[in-house]
């Protein structure tokens, strides 16, 4: 057992100050970081238990947007009725994310900061060479076990996977995360592991996630998120898809398209290329079977998770002409 610290701040403001200092880690949910704790991953001098400050966990949906303060639930989030028609793939990204128990504990803030799930790197006993956790060290999994790695956005230092659903769907509608003096794309905020793989998010000290903003668009209202994965619950995606489309008046053209994938790369990915080739397209089946192809341009697997490339493109397309039916 680590001996830690633990701090009660009254105010966002107080909250920012303490988590800005060595070894301190907010606690909202605690699922991440008891989970990151109990696999010696994680070990914090401080905990800056910021779950009972006021104002954090509302839900406000308008027709600008929504805004769901960090500290909202994710199953509040997945079960908030304007959510769900206004934001269909947001709610079904949280549905199938994790388990109903998790859901009920994690907040939305915490669900961003949640680390990967590369078995490499939550096993330091067995696996020492590891650049997400101790950089300069290397990387175990390339050379290993990787049909749960990513094929997009990886580096010769770190080829670990982003496992999130909700960041996915983010993504794809263009969502801003704030974090006190100022905001960022989501896009944005995760980066790519380049040859700095231990800085996953950009976040900087004394900076805290207070609340996610989500434009509100004729594409976010019909909108889906397809997640397919080894079993129907409890499982991280083997490759998933948030897919928003707007047509034409003829029910046929695309005036507008959103795509972001899951499972596939280091962080959520924009498939901004797929989403150029298809607008202004009559949508035809072999049309975005043909177009889903340029979400993995790029592409690079390590054995494994070649099964990846073939099946992400499956995945956007059936998203895409799933929404079709619909129009």
């Amino acid at each position: 057992m680590r001996d830690f610290s633990y701090f009660r701040p009254g105010s966002v403001d107080a909250a920012r100050q303490a988590a800005a200092l060595p070894g301190a880690m907010l606690l909202a949910g605690g699922t991440t970081l008891i989970d990151l704790a109990k696999c010696g991953v994680a070990e914090p001098n401080t905990l800056v238990d910021i779950t009972h400050l006021k104002g954090l966990d509302r839900i406000e949906v308008n027709e600008r947007g929504a805004t769901i303060g960090a500290l909202a639930k994710m199953g509040h989030i997945a079960d908030n009725a304007d959510i769900k028609s206004q934001f269909p793939a947001i709610s079904e990204a949280l549905w199938q994310a994790a388990s109903a128990q998790i859901r009920n504990m994690a907040t939305i803030g915490g669900n961003l900061m949640q680390r990967t799930r590369c078995p490499y790197f939550r096993d330091p006993s067995n696996f020492s060479a590891c650049n997400k956790r101790q950089p300069g060290s290397g990387c175990s999994a390339i050379g290993g076990v990787t049909r749960g790695h990513a094929v997009l956005g990886t580096s010769e230092a770190c080829i670990a996977m982003y496992p999130g659903d909700l960041a996915t769907a983010l993504v794809a509608f263009d969502a801003t995360v704030h974090l006190g003096e100022r905001k960022l794309l989501v896009d944005d905020f995760f980066l790519l592991p380049g040859t700095t793989p231990d800085r996953e998010h950009a976040i900087e000290p004394g900076e805290m996630i207070t609340a996610i903003e989500i434009p509100g668009s004729a594409a976010a209202r019909r909108s889906t998120y397809l997640k397919i994965r080894d079993r129907q619950s409890y499982e991280f995606a083997a490759a998933s898809a948030a897919v928003g489309i707007e047509f034409e008046a003829d029910g046929r053209t695309i005036r507008d398209l959103r795509v972001a994938l899951g499972g596939v790369a280091t962080k959520p990915w924009r498939a901004r290329a797929l989403e150029a080739a298809l607008i202004g397209k009559v949508l035809e089946p072999e049309t975005a079977r043909a177009a889903s192809r340029l979400a993995v341009e790029g592409a690079v697997d390590h054995g494994a998770n070649h099964y990846k490339i073939e099946l992400a493109p499956r995945v956007i397309a059936r998203a895409i002409l799933k929404l079709g039916e619909t129009a």
